[in-house]
Protein backbone atom coordinates (compact mmCIF):
# COMPACT_ATOMS: atom_id res chain seq x y z
CA UNK A 1 0.00 0.00 0.00
CA UNK A 2 1.22 3.46 -1.14
CA UNK A 3 2.55 6.05 1.73
CA UNK A 4 0.39 8.73 1.97
CA UNK A 5 2.05 10.36 4.64
CA UNK A 6 3.29 14.05 2.90
CA UNK A 7 7.17 15.17 3.13
CA UNK A 8 6.42 17.14 6.45
CA UNK A 9 5.33 14.53 8.17
CA UNK A 10 8.00 13.82 10.79
CA UNK A 11 9.83 9.96 10.44
CA UNK A 12 11.43 8.91 13.93
CA UNK A 13 12.70 5.53 15.25
CA UNK A 14 10.22 2.83 15.47
CA UNK A 15 11.28 -0.80 15.99
CA UNK A 16 7.79 -2.02 14.77
CA UNK A 17 7.86 -0.22 11.35
CA UNK A 18 10.93 0.01 9.04
CA UNK A 19 11.00 2.03 6.03
CA UNK A 20 10.99 0.28 2.73
CA UNK A 21 14.52 0.05 1.47
CA UNK A 22 14.11 1.94 -1.73
CA UNK A 23 12.22 4.93 0.16
CA UNK A 24 15.93 4.30 2.72
CA UNK A 25 18.41 4.44 -0.23
CA UNK A 26 16.49 7.20 -1.68
CA UNK A 27 16.85 9.19 1.30
CA UNK A 28 20.27 8.38 2.25
CA UNK A 29 21.39 9.20 -1.28
CA UNK A 30 20.13 12.45 -1.42
CA UNK A 31 21.92 13.14 2.91
CA UNK A 32 24.81 12.20 0.49
CA UNK A 33 24.78 15.02 -2.28
CA UNK A 34 23.72 17.46 0.16
CA UNK A 35 26.76 17.03 2.24
CA UNK A 36 29.13 16.79 -0.85
CA UNK A 37 27.83 20.39 -1.24
CA UNK A 38 30.39 21.70 0.45
CA UNK A 39 33.41 19.34 -0.91
CA UNK A 40 32.25 19.64 -4.14
CA UNK A 41 32.21 24.14 -4.16
CA UNK A 42 35.25 24.15 -2.56
CA UNK A 43 37.07 21.70 -4.32
CA UNK A 44 35.86 21.97 -8.29
CA UNK A 45 37.94 25.58 -8.47
CA UNK A 46 41.48 24.11 -7.39
CA UNK A 47 42.32 23.47 -10.90
CA UNK A 48 42.08 27.32 -11.55
CA UNK A 49 43.95 28.58 -8.14
CA UNK A 50 47.18 29.43 -10.53
CA UNK A 51 44.76 30.69 -12.96
CA UNK A 52 42.88 33.20 -11.09
CA UNK A 53 45.69 34.50 -9.29
CA UNK A 54 47.38 35.06 -13.04
CA UNK A 55 43.63 37.11 -14.43
CA UNK A 56 43.36 39.12 -10.92
CA UNK A 57 46.78 40.16 -10.68
CA UNK A 58 47.55 38.53 -7.03
CA UNK A 59 49.25 36.64 -4.93
CA UNK A 60 49.02 32.68 -4.46
CA UNK A 61 48.25 33.42 -0.74
CA UNK A 62 45.76 35.76 -1.74
CA UNK A 63 43.60 33.76 -3.66
CA UNK A 64 44.24 30.88 -1.41
CA UNK A 65 42.10 33.57 0.94
CA UNK A 66 39.39 32.73 -1.21
CA UNK A 67 39.33 29.15 -0.26
CA UNK A 68 39.64 30.43 3.16
CA UNK A 69 36.36 32.52 3.12
CA UNK A 70 34.80 29.45 1.65
CA UNK A 71 35.44 27.63 5.16
CA UNK A 72 34.42 30.32 6.77
CA UNK A 73 31.24 30.84 5.82
CA UNK A 74 31.01 26.76 6.15
CA UNK A 75 31.94 27.18 9.56
CA UNK A 76 30.16 30.10 9.90
CA UNK A 77 27.01 29.17 8.65
CA UNK A 78 26.72 25.70 10.74
CA UNK A 79 26.75 27.58 13.75
CA UNK A 80 23.47 29.41 12.84
CA UNK A 81 21.57 26.91 11.04
CA UNK A 82 22.16 24.03 13.83
CA UNK A 83 20.42 25.52 16.27
CA UNK A 84 17.47 27.04 13.68
CA UNK A 85 17.47 23.55 12.45
CA UNK A 86 16.33 21.90 15.86
CA UNK A 87 14.13 24.83 16.59
CA UNK A 88 11.89 25.26 13.32
CA UNK A 89 12.69 21.61 11.79
CA UNK A 90 15.14 20.69 9.37
CA UNK A 91 13.35 20.79 5.38
CA UNK A 92 13.24 24.89 5.93
CA UNK A 93 16.62 25.92 6.90
CA UNK A 94 17.92 22.99 4.60
CA UNK A 95 16.44 24.57 1.19
CA UNK A 96 16.55 28.06 2.31
CA UNK A 97 20.70 27.77 2.59
CA UNK A 98 21.14 25.58 -0.70
CA UNK A 99 18.96 28.24 -2.12
CA UNK A 100 21.78 31.26 -1.35
CA UNK A 101 24.40 28.94 -2.31
CA UNK A 102 22.60 28.88 -5.90
CA UNK A 103 22.48 32.92 -5.79
CA UNK A 104 25.87 33.66 -4.49
CA UNK A 105 27.38 30.73 -7.52
CA UNK A 106 25.71 33.28 -9.86
CA UNK A 107 27.27 36.05 -8.56
CA UNK A 108 30.24 34.78 -8.97
CA UNK A 109 29.95 35.04 -12.68
CA UNK A 110 30.12 38.48 -12.37
CA UNK A 111 32.64 39.57 -9.63
CA UNK A 112 35.22 42.01 -10.93
CA UNK A 113 37.83 41.68 -8.43
CA UNK A 114 39.26 39.18 -5.78
CA UNK A 115 37.31 40.75 -2.42
CA UNK A 116 34.45 40.54 -4.26
CA UNK A 117 34.78 36.98 -5.11
CA UNK A 118 36.07 36.16 -1.65
CA UNK A 119 32.76 37.79 -0.27
CA UNK A 120 30.94 35.83 -2.10
CA UNK A 121 32.55 32.37 -1.69
CA UNK A 122 31.86 33.43 1.91
CA UNK A 123 28.06 33.23 0.73
CA UNK A 124 28.56 30.10 -0.82
CA UNK A 125 30.03 28.86 2.09
CA UNK A 126 27.05 29.82 4.18
CA UNK A 127 24.61 28.27 2.01
CA UNK A 128 26.60 25.21 2.01
CA UNK A 129 26.55 24.75 5.72
CA UNK A 130 23.02 24.29 5.84
CA UNK A 131 22.80 21.49 3.52
CA UNK A 132 25.90 19.86 5.79
CA UNK A 133 24.68 20.60 8.71
CA UNK A 134 21.05 19.31 8.48
CA UNK A 135 22.45 16.32 6.41
CA UNK A 136 23.94 15.18 9.49
CA UNK A 137 21.49 16.31 12.01
CA UNK A 138 19.12 13.84 9.98
CA UNK A 139 21.35 11.09 10.17
CA UNK A 140 20.94 11.70 14.01
CA UNK A 141 17.53 11.93 14.39
CA UNK A 142 17.37 8.83 12.20
CA UNK A 143 20.23 6.62 13.41
CA UNK A 144 22.30 6.21 16.34
CA UNK A 145 25.35 4.17 17.92
CA UNK A 146 27.01 1.71 15.45
CA UNK A 147 24.23 2.51 12.80
CA UNK A 148 25.06 6.22 12.70
CA UNK A 149 29.16 5.13 12.18
CA UNK A 150 27.73 2.93 9.39
CA UNK A 151 25.73 5.26 7.57
CA UNK A 152 28.42 7.98 8.03
CA UNK A 153 30.74 5.83 5.69
CA UNK A 154 28.35 4.95 3.66
CA UNK A 155 27.66 8.84 3.38
CA UNK A 156 31.00 9.69 2.68
CA UNK A 157 30.97 7.10 -0.18
CA UNK A 158 28.74 9.50 -1.78
CA UNK A 159 30.80 12.85 -0.36
CA UNK A 160 33.86 11.03 -1.81
CA UNK A 161 32.62 11.28 -5.84
CA UNK A 162 32.83 15.31 -5.32
CA UNK A 163 36.20 15.52 -4.44
CA UNK A 164 37.03 12.72 -7.30
CA UNK A 165 34.41 14.47 -10.02
CA UNK A 166 34.70 18.06 -9.08
CA UNK A 167 38.32 18.87 -9.56
CA UNK A 168 37.87 16.67 -13.19
CA UNK A 169 34.91 18.53 -14.51
CA UNK A 170 36.66 21.97 -12.98
CA UNK A 171 39.33 20.77 -15.15
CA UNK A 172 37.32 20.03 -18.34
CA UNK A 173 35.21 23.58 -17.57
CA UNK A 174 38.85 25.12 -17.78
CA UNK A 175 39.48 23.74 -21.43
CA UNK A 176 36.58 25.69 -23.04
CA UNK A 177 35.76 28.43 -21.20
CA UNK A 178 37.20 30.72 -18.30
CA UNK A 179 37.45 30.10 -14.53
CA UNK A 180 34.16 31.53 -13.81
CA UNK A 181 32.40 28.43 -16.07
CA UNK A 182 33.16 26.43 -12.57
CA UNK A 183 30.65 28.92 -11.06
CA UNK A 184 27.54 28.21 -13.48
CA UNK A 185 28.44 24.41 -13.06
CA UNK A 186 28.26 25.16 -9.15
CA UNK A 187 25.32 27.01 -9.66
CA UNK A 188 23.42 24.25 -11.61
CA UNK A 189 24.44 21.29 -9.51
CA UNK A 190 23.23 23.59 -6.42
CA UNK A 191 19.54 23.66 -7.82
CA UNK A 192 19.56 20.04 -8.44
CA UNK A 193 20.49 19.40 -5.54
CA UNK A 194 17.95 21.63 -4.17
CA UNK A 195 15.21 19.94 -6.41
CA UNK A 196 16.03 16.61 -5.14
CA UNK A 197 16.04 17.42 -1.29
CA UNK A 198 12.58 18.81 -1.49
CA UNK A 199 11.29 16.18 -3.38
CA UNK A 200 12.76 13.42 -1.79
CA UNK A 201 13.53 14.26 2.13
CA UNK A 202 11.19 14.65 4.77
CA UNK A 203 10.83 16.53 7.74
CA UNK A 204 12.71 14.12 10.74
CA UNK A 205 12.25 16.55 13.26
CA UNK A 206 9.01 15.35 15.01
CA UNK A 207 7.39 19.01 16.61
CA UNK A 208 7.52 17.35 20.23
CA UNK A 209 11.00 17.24 19.90
CA UNK A 210 12.27 20.56 18.67
CA UNK A 211 13.88 22.93 21.17
CA UNK A 212 11.76 25.86 22.29
CA UNK A 213 14.25 27.71 24.46
CA UNK A 214 14.97 30.98 21.96
CA UNK A 215 18.54 32.24 21.90
CA UNK A 216 19.05 31.16 25.62
CA UNK A 217 18.45 28.05 24.85
CA UNK A 218 20.83 28.03 22.50
CA UNK A 219 23.19 29.73 24.45
CA UNK A 220 22.50 27.35 27.30
CA UNK A 221 22.95 24.00 24.62
CA UNK A 222 26.34 25.24 23.54
CA UNK A 223 27.75 26.11 26.39
CA UNK A 224 26.38 22.26 27.85
CA UNK A 225 28.48 20.70 24.43
CA UNK A 226 31.48 23.18 25.54
CA UNK A 227 31.40 21.44 28.68
CA UNK A 228 31.54 17.80 27.85
CA UNK A 229 35.15 17.15 27.79
CA UNK A 230 34.94 14.03 25.50
CA UNK A 231 32.31 15.56 22.85
CA UNK A 232 34.36 18.76 22.94
CA UNK A 233 37.93 16.50 22.18
CA UNK A 234 35.78 14.40 19.10
CA UNK A 235 35.14 17.70 17.46
CA UNK A 236 38.65 18.94 17.70
CA UNK A 237 40.28 15.27 16.58
CA UNK A 238 37.94 15.73 13.84
CA UNK A 239 38.29 19.61 13.06
CA UNK A 240 42.29 18.62 13.65
CA UNK A 241 42.07 16.02 10.85
CA UNK A 242 40.05 18.00 8.53
CA UNK A 243 42.86 20.63 8.72
CA UNK A 244 45.38 17.97 7.16
CA UNK A 245 43.09 17.45 4.69
CA UNK A 246 42.58 21.18 3.80
CA UNK A 247 46.46 21.51 3.96
CA UNK A 248 46.65 18.79 0.81
CA UNK A 249 43.34 20.42 -0.74
CA UNK A 250 44.80 24.27 -0.77
CA UNK A 251 48.72 23.15 -1.17
CA UNK A 252 48.50 20.09 -4.45
CA UNK A 253 47.34 22.72 -7.37
CA UNK A 254 50.45 24.89 -6.55
CA UNK A 255 52.63 21.52 -5.96
CA UNK A 256 51.84 19.37 -8.47
CA UNK A 257 50.93 22.19 -11.36
CA UNK A 258 53.80 24.67 -10.28
CA UNK A 259 56.25 22.60 -8.79
CA UNK A 260 56.21 19.08 -11.11
CA UNK A 261 54.56 20.97 -13.95
CA UNK A 262 51.02 18.94 -14.61
CA UNK A 263 48.13 20.25 -16.53
CA UNK A 264 45.25 21.31 -14.77
CA UNK A 265 43.97 17.84 -16.48
CA UNK A 266 46.88 15.46 -15.31
CA UNK A 267 46.05 17.39 -11.53
CA UNK A 268 42.16 16.18 -11.35
CA UNK A 269 43.46 12.94 -12.36
CA UNK A 270 46.08 13.05 -9.44
CA UNK A 271 43.72 14.76 -7.21
CA UNK A 272 41.14 11.91 -7.63
CA UNK A 273 43.46 9.11 -7.13
CA UNK A 274 43.94 10.45 -3.70
CA UNK A 275 40.32 10.81 -3.12
CA UNK A 276 40.11 7.10 -3.99
CA UNK A 277 41.82 6.16 -0.69
CA UNK A 278 39.80 8.77 0.85
CA UNK A 279 36.27 6.63 -0.53
CA UNK A 280 37.67 2.99 0.15
CA UNK A 281 38.87 4.02 3.53
CA UNK A 282 35.15 5.27 4.49
CA UNK A 283 33.87 2.12 3.24
CA UNK A 284 36.55 -0.03 4.71
CA UNK A 285 35.70 1.47 7.83
CA UNK A 286 31.77 -0.63 7.23
CA UNK A 287 33.57 -4.05 7.36
CA UNK A 288 36.07 -2.77 10.34
CA UNK A 289 32.94 -2.26 12.71
CA UNK A 290 32.04 -5.49 13.02
CA UNK A 291 34.98 -6.12 14.52
CA UNK A 292 36.19 -3.34 16.35
CA UNK A 293 34.43 -0.16 17.86
CA UNK A 294 34.80 3.23 16.41
CA UNK A 295 36.75 4.29 19.07
CA UNK A 296 39.88 1.58 18.56
CA UNK A 297 39.29 2.67 14.76
CA UNK A 298 39.49 6.13 15.23
CA UNK A 299 42.32 5.56 17.52
CA UNK A 300 44.25 3.20 15.46
CA UNK A 301 43.45 5.33 12.11
CA UNK A 302 44.80 8.39 13.85
CA UNK A 303 48.10 6.42 15.24
CA UNK A 304 48.95 4.99 11.28
CA UNK A 305 48.20 8.57 9.45
CA UNK A 306 50.61 10.33 12.06
CA UNK A 307 53.47 8.01 11.02
CA UNK A 308 52.30 8.72 7.41
CA UNK A 309 53.08 12.34 7.88
CA UNK A 310 55.73 12.32 9.35
CA UNK A 311 56.87 10.16 6.41
CA UNK A 312 55.80 12.24 4.09
CA UNK A 313 57.51 15.27 5.93
CA UNK A 314 60.68 13.81 5.47
CA UNK A 315 61.00 12.91 2.03
CA UNK A 316 59.12 16.51 1.05
CA UNK A 317 62.29 17.73 3.12
CA UNK A 318 64.79 15.52 1.86
CA UNK A 319 63.79 15.46 -2.06
CA UNK A 320 63.62 11.76 -1.44
CA UNK A 321 61.69 9.55 -3.90
CA UNK A 322 60.59 12.48 -6.09
CA UNK A 323 56.90 12.67 -7.12
CA UNK A 324 56.43 9.54 -5.83
CA UNK A 325 58.09 10.49 -2.27
CA UNK A 326 55.13 12.63 -1.93
CA UNK A 327 52.14 10.95 -3.56
CA UNK A 328 52.48 7.65 -1.54
CA UNK A 329 52.64 9.03 1.78
CA UNK A 330 50.24 12.00 1.20
CA UNK A 331 47.87 9.16 -0.20
CA UNK A 332 47.83 6.67 3.41
CA UNK A 333 47.45 9.75 4.91
CA UNK A 334 44.06 10.53 3.38
CA UNK A 335 43.29 7.21 3.96
CA UNK A 336 44.01 7.03 7.53
CA UNK A 337 41.90 10.33 7.43
CA UNK A 338 39.50 8.15 5.85
CA UNK A 339 38.89 6.14 8.51
CA UNK A 340 38.62 8.55 11.06
CA UNK A 341 36.35 11.08 9.49
CA UNK A 342 32.98 8.48 9.88
CA UNK A 343 34.32 7.29 13.52
CA UNK A 344 34.58 11.35 15.37
CA UNK A 345 31.28 12.73 14.28
CA UNK A 346 29.28 9.42 15.26
CA UNK A 347 30.91 9.15 18.61
CA UNK A 348 30.72 12.85 19.02
CA UNK A 349 26.73 13.28 17.98
CA UNK A 350 25.78 9.86 19.88
CA UNK A 351 26.39 11.75 23.05
CA UNK A 352 23.71 14.25 22.21
CA UNK A 353 20.83 13.33 20.39
CA UNK A 354 18.39 16.12 22.31
CA UNK A 355 20.60 18.29 20.47
CA UNK A 356 21.52 16.99 17.26
CA UNK A 357 21.76 20.23 15.17
CA UNK A 358 23.22 22.32 17.45
CA UNK A 359 26.05 19.60 18.13
CA UNK A 360 26.23 18.85 14.51
CA UNK A 361 26.62 22.79 13.70
CA UNK A 362 29.89 23.08 16.37
CA UNK A 363 31.22 20.05 14.93
CA UNK A 364 31.23 21.68 11.38
CA UNK A 365 31.97 24.93 12.41
CA UNK A 366 35.27 23.45 14.21
CA UNK A 367 36.18 21.28 11.23
CA UNK A 368 35.83 24.20 8.87
CA UNK A 369 36.64 26.88 10.76
CA UNK A 370 40.42 25.05 11.44
CA UNK A 371 40.30 23.78 8.13
CA UNK A 372 39.96 27.99 7.05
CA UNK A 373 43.09 28.20 9.17
CA UNK A 374 44.99 25.51 7.31
CA UNK A 375 44.38 26.93 4.26
CA UNK A 376 46.16 30.13 4.23
CA UNK A 377 48.86 28.33 6.15
CA UNK A 378 50.23 26.59 3.92
CA UNK A 379 50.34 29.84 1.15
CA UNK A 380 52.17 31.68 4.38
CA UNK A 381 54.91 29.08 4.30
CA UNK A 382 55.20 28.60 0.67
CA UNK A 383 52.70 26.68 -1.54
CA UNK A 384 55.66 24.19 -2.19
CA UNK A 385 55.85 20.60 -1.15
CA UNK A 386 57.24 21.45 2.43
CA UNK A 387 55.10 23.72 3.43
CA UNK A 388 51.93 21.38 2.50
CA UNK A 389 53.73 18.52 4.39
CA UNK A 390 54.88 20.40 7.40
CA UNK A 391 50.61 21.60 7.98
CA UNK A 392 49.51 18.24 6.87
CA UNK A 393 51.67 16.75 9.55
CA UNK A 394 51.42 18.98 12.23
CA UNK A 395 47.40 18.66 11.79
CA UNK A 396 47.69 15.00 12.18
CA UNK A 397 50.01 15.16 15.36
CA UNK A 398 47.47 17.52 16.92
CA UNK A 399 44.55 15.27 16.75
CA UNK A 400 46.81 12.41 17.85
CA UNK A 401 47.43 14.03 21.07
CA UNK A 402 43.60 15.48 21.48
CA UNK A 403 42.52 11.79 20.81
CA UNK A 404 44.38 10.09 23.40
CA UNK A 405 44.72 12.58 25.68
CA UNK A 406 41.53 14.17 26.27
CA UNK A 407 39.04 12.04 24.41
CA UNK A 408 40.57 8.52 25.99
CA UNK A 409 39.13 6.93 23.32
CA UNK A 410 40.22 3.22 25.57
CA UNK A 411 37.85 5.04 28.02
CA UNK A 412 34.83 4.94 25.91
CA UNK A 413 32.07 2.65 26.46
CA UNK A 414 31.34 0.43 23.95
CA UNK A 415 29.09 0.93 21.06
CA UNK A 416 26.29 -1.27 20.26
CA UNK A 417 24.04 -1.92 17.13
CA UNK A 418 20.78 0.37 17.16
CA UNK A 419 17.53 -0.37 15.57
CA UNK A 420 16.78 0.36 11.88
CA UNK A 421 15.38 3.36 9.76
CA UNK A 422 12.02 3.54 10.36
CA UNK A 423 8.49 5.55 9.96
CA UNK A 424 6.55 6.97 12.95
CA UNK A 425 3.11 5.99 13.69
CA UNK A 426 0.94 8.67 12.64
Amino acid sequence: MADTRTLTAPIDLSPGESLPLGRRFRIVLVLGFLTALGPLTIDMYLPALPTITADLGVTAAAVQLTLTGTLVGLGLGQVLVGPVSDAIGRRLPLLAGVAVHVLASILCLFAPDLATLGTLRVLQGLGAAAASVVAMAMVRDLFDGLAAARLFSRLMLVVGVAPILAPTIGGLVLGWTSWRGVFVVLAAAGAAIMLAAGVVLPETLAVAKRRRGGVLGTVRDYGRLLTDRVYLGLVLVAGLAMAALFAYVSGSSYVFQDQYGMSEQQFALIFAAGAVGLIGATQLNVRLLHRWTPQQILGGSLLAGLASGLVLLILAATETGGLAGILIPLWLVLTTVGLAMPNAPALALARHGEAAGTAAALLGAVQFGVGAIAAPLVGMLGVGAVAMAVVVFGGMLAATLVCFLVVRPHHLPSTRPEPVLAVARA
